[in-house]
């Protein structure tokens, strides 16, 4: 594929979340100019710093209302779509989003003949999978299929990052807690990513890489539980490493479920008992797009040292 040219208007779809405003700010040092389309606007102001004035535009948009997609598409030379939810909340649905907001999506930026859409999904995307974000996930990868032929779809395993919602949360339960739960005895395996060489890829994409399926992993593939371990590492404080059967997580995945922000759902208990790292049987990954993989624990003291004793009261 053809390199997207400097000053080309980039719209990235979920542009504020952990992992678009990351992307937003690396296609802008690329001289890309950078339209942010989220549900709310005003939560994404901030994200105008991370170009030169006027480089970066925030408009509203929702993936469930074609109007206004197709108003936020206008011009576009490209699109990236970050859009995804880690659980359900009130019309926000696996189904609505990850795969119906998707399809729209790419329907729409192909009647525009927007021929360079990169979508991010997420290794264990499976519509054959028990969980409906997978299902969902996957769902949303074939509309973009069916609708842009020249899309690149990145799937990545764990992002980690600054504002990640994992090694922060864990890091943040073991300030309160004296121990820390392994769900399933915490041998689930994880290849963690940085949100940064993630960001990296979606730059590769628009810079020419051939059109296809990649799977995103970092250079070292942890089992749950040494994850756990690296985090107490990096944040100097001795917790319990807990083992909890799945039929626990289970029992509790159906209570905590109805919380603002659950600690666990259902869906979440059936991903948890499945691997999640690169296969290997897609179309390339980090190296295929030029991507040094980044080892975390180069990565996790930028952002954890915070939780340390010597910095916050344990």
């Amino acid at each position: 594929m053809t390199e997207l040219a400097q000053g080309s208007l980039v719209v990235v779809f979920g542009g504020s979340g952990f992992l678009g405003r990351h992307i937003v700010s690396r296609l802008a040092k690329s001289g890309y100019r950078v339209r942010v389309a989220v549900r709310r606007p005003n939560e994404a102001l901030f994200l105008k710093t991370a170009g030169r004035v006027g480089q970066v535009e925030i408009v509203a948009a929702n993936l469930r209302h074609a109007d206004s997609v197709e108003a936020a598409l206008e011009g576009a030379d490209a699109v990236i779509n970050t859009v995804g939810i880690l659980y359900e909340t009130g019309k926000q649905k696996f189904a609505a989003v990850q795969a119906a907001g998707a399809a729209r999506l790419a329907l729409l930026a192909g009647q525009k003949n927007i021929t360079k859409f990169v979508h991010i999904s997420a290794l264990g995307a499976d519509q054959q999978s028990a969980a409906v974000y997978a299902q969902t996930k996957a769902a949303g990868e074939e509309a973009v299929r069916e609708n842009i032929a020249s899309a690149h779809i990145l799937r990545p395993s764990l992002v980690i990052g600054p504002e990640d919602d994992f090694f922060n949360r864990f890091a943040a339960m073991a300030l309160i807690a004296p121990a820390l739960p392994l769900i399933g005895g915490g041998v689930t395996k994880y290849q963690p990513v940085s949100v940064f060489d993630v960001a990296n890829a979606v730059a590769a994409c628009l810079a020419g890489a051939p059109a296809g399926t990649y799977e995103l992993g970092g250079p070292t593939v942890y089992q749950f539980k040494e994850l756990m371990a690296l985090l107490l590492e990096q944040i100097g404080r001795k917790r319990l490493l807990l083992p909890m059967p799945f039929f626990v997580a289970r029992m509790m995945a159906s209570v905590t479920q109805f919380m603002p922000k659950p600690l666990l759902t259902p869906d979440q208990v059936i991903l948890l008992q499945s691997d999640n790292i690169v296969t290997g049987e897609e179309d390339g990954d980090l190296a295929s797009l030029d991507v040094e993989a980044t080892p975390i624990e180069t990565l996790l003291p930028r952002y954890l040292r915070r939780f340390r004793p010597d910095i916050r009261t344990s």
